[in-house]
This record gives C-alpha cells, sequence and structure tokens, in this order.
C-alpha cells in the first residue's frame, strides 16, 4: 500500500477547539502588515484537540484521520478556487502527503548571518539590486534574491533567544521584542534576492537544513506574500510578524533534567487529494499556497497554519 493512502486509521478522534484563537494574526499591526502584503483574508490558523497518544511515525494515519473526521470535515477551512471564499472540505480524501518540517530553532540569532554578508544594512534596510525576475516573483533586492537558495532574514538581536521563557508545557509566549530595531523605511513593489534565486553568490549563507527549517519557511512565506504584495524596505516588519507567529503556534516545555527550553511541537506540511486530485490546500499548486500542521504531543492540540496564494483583501 502506497504510503498516505488510507489503511488502519487507529482510534484517533477529533474535536475542534474554536475558542483557541491565534492573536498572532488578529493584531491591529498585524493586520496591516498582512493586508500590505496581499496576504489579509488569505491565510488563517485553527486548532483541533485529539485524544490518543500522538506518535510520529504513525504521521501519515494521523493526518488521514483528521481528513476523515466528522468533527474536522465541517470545521477546517479552506478557500475556494472559483469563489475566493471561505469554504470547509467538500470531498473525501483519499490520499495525504505529509512532509516532516524541521522545528528546532530557539533563537532568533539564526538571521544574524544577513548583516555580516551585506544583504541587510546595520539600519535594518535591505541593500537594493538590479531588477530581475523568477516567475512570478519580481526580484529588487538581496533577501529576495536569496529566497530561493536560502530563504532567511532578520534584524540583529543582541541575544534574541525565541522563548525567554516557558511553561512545563505551552506555547513561545515570551519571545523578546525590544531588541529589534524599529521599523523605519517604506514599501516597494520588489522582492529580496536571498530567498529566490539560487545561483545567487550569497546562497551558501543558509545550508539546505537551514533552509527547511520551519522558521525559516514561515519568514520566507511572508517575505514572497501574495500577488499584490508591497514589499518592506527594511527587515523588522518581517522578523517581528515571524516571531508573532512562530510564538502563538510552536509549542515548548522546559526539560526537567536539564531545565533547558525544547520545542515539543511535530510540523508536517501538508497535502491531501481526492479522486480527482489535489483538494487540499487547494487544487492549484503554488509556494505560497501552504498548510502545517503544529502537533502538540503533550495538549494533544493540532494547530493548522494555513494560506492560499492570490489577491488579498485591500480594505
Amino acid at each position: 500500500m502506497a504510503a498516505g493512502e488510507p489503511r488502519d486509521l487507529g482510534s484517533y478522534y477529533f474535536r475542534f477547539l474554536p475558542q483557541r484563537t491565534f492573536q498572532c494574526l488578529s493584531t491591529q499591526e498585524t493586520t496591516s502588515r498582512l493586508r500590505q502584503w496581499s496576504m489579509l483574508g488569505r491565510v488563517a490558523a485553527q486548532a483541533f484537540g485529539f485524544d490518543q497518544t500522538f506518535q510520529a511515525y504513525r504521521k501519515d494515519d494521523f493526518v488521514m484521520a483528521f481528513f476523515k473526521d466528522p468533527n474536522v470535515i465541517p470545521n477546517l477551512k479552506l478557500l475556494s478556487d472559483s469563489s475566493g471564499q471561505w469554504i470547509t472540505l467538500g470531498s473525501e480524501v483519499k490520499k495525504i502527503e505529509a512532509t516532516n518540517v524541521p522545528c528546532t530553532q530557539l533563537s532568533m540569532s539564526f538571521f544574524h548571518r544577513l548583516y555580516d554578508e551585506d544583504i541587510v544594512r546595520d539600519d535594518g534596510h535591505i541593500i537594493k539590486c538590479l531588477d530581475s525576475f523568477c516567475d512570478p516573483f519580481p526580484i529588487s533586492d538581496e533577501l529576495r534574491k536569496q529566497h530561493r537558495a536560502r530563504h532567511t532574514a532578520s534584524l540583529r538581536p543582541a541575544d534574541n533567544h525565541l522563548p525567554q521563557a516557558a511553561h512545563k508545557s505551552g506555547s513561545l509566549t515570551t519571545l523578546h521584542t525590544s531588541s529589534l530595531r524599529a521599523p523605519c523605511g517604506s514599501t516597494r513593489g520588489d522582492q529580496p534576492q536571498v530567498l529566490l534565486v539560487e545561483d545567487s553568490e550569497k546562497y551558501e549563507i543558509f545550508s539546505q537544513a537551514d533552509r527547511e527549517e520551519f522558521l525559516f519557511c514561515l519568514f520566507k512565506h511572508l517575505c514572497l506574500g501574495g500577488a499584490l504584495c508591497q514589499y518592506e524596505d527594511v527587515l523588522n516588519p518581517y522578523l517581528e510578524t515571524t516571531k508573532l507567529i512562530y510564538k502563538d503556534l510552536v509549542s515548548v516545555r522546559k526539560n526537567p533534567q536539564t531545565k533547558k527550553i525544547q520545542i515539543t511541537s511535530s510540523i508536517f506540511k501538508v497535502t491531501a487529494y481526492d479522486s480527482a486530485g489535489m483538494c487540499y490546500p487547494s487544487t492549484k499548486s503554488h509556494e505560497q499556497t501552504f498548510s502545517y500542521f503544529l502537533v502538540d504531543p503533550i495538549r494533544r492540540h493540532v494547530h493548522v497554519l494555513y494560506h492560499c496564494y492570490g489577491v488579498g483583501e485591500m480594505s
């Protein structure tokens, strides 16, 4: 039997958790930024609970059970390709793909190298370059030039650890923000090269393993935005928004033996197929259309981060 096809789904049962809201996507500042990046109204986060011990080696069974569950089917949101309206999954999932996404980063120092490699100036401005195009993204700065090769960027915080503190089991709720430089630029219709051009001379500043990290993926998605994205001249808005979402979705705990903070979430990038082909997160494949499942095995919660590429809300 092919991986991802339904077999013994075990006894996973799910429940929708509408009371679990995600402030990272609803604050006034984040809403304004998502509107500017053409993602507002096209990105969503939802929470579901489950009742059995999660076993990572059974991730395919877990995800298939999720899509089959009667409490998930009427509540899992996605955007209609035809109407652009939010709908729920209306077809029976026949197969799934769940790709492991590493999540090990606990510090925003992960992005310091962008300064060392002259991609971002000390004042936070992204360095410009000659205009080019990497379908469907325009490229006019060094950050997006690298995104196809390695996509990551950030303002240089002194020692900006993601979880300053954590409960025994919880979310990254105490990220430093004071050490990030304040935004100091305007918006433009261009994109950094770090994110897109594989043959860029700056490609090697991030290894393949770096680029697969969830923190890096999340940052890249925000930098590339939607169909009418107005890109930032400075790095701060991207970093602050990445941090807010990361800490709200990813679960951590303090190891009782070492007393160190450790990430407990298992993360998967998920695609589902019905009898006609791909049906989730969309019927159309795009680099900026995605769904990440973040599984907290201790609380037995799964957070779903969803985005469908297109023209976001403008007002």
